[in-house]
């Protein structure tokens, strides 16, 4: 699996808000979010999810953006499971 970020932030020093985080939803037509072992996909554009839906899976406890957090084309992933990440990748 071979991946280049094109651009980073780093979590630690930039908490990324509500506001940031539907706009990264905006920008995309699928949302997977992985919390725990239970991984959760949501085409955007098709189900049309509620603001508090999204958020749900996109915000930790914090109230900001979990990490990681990754934009691939139109697909953003939240949270890391490796399984998912190696679905996701293997034809990268």
């Amino acid at each position: 699996m071979k991946v280049h970020a094109t651009s980073t932030v780093d979590a630690k020093k930039t908490k990324l808000s509500k506001e940031d985080a539907l706009k990264l939803a905006k920008q995309a037509d699928k949302l997977y979010a992985m919390k725990g072992t239970k991984t959760v996909q949501v085409d955007l554009k098709k189900d049309s999810p509620d603001e508090a839906t999204i958020l749900g899976y996109m915000l930790g406890p914090t109230g900001n953006l979990r990490a990681p957090t990754l934009r691939v084309g139109k697909t953003l992933i939240v949270g890391f499971d490796e399984g998912t990440y190696n679905k996701l990748f293997e034809n990268n």
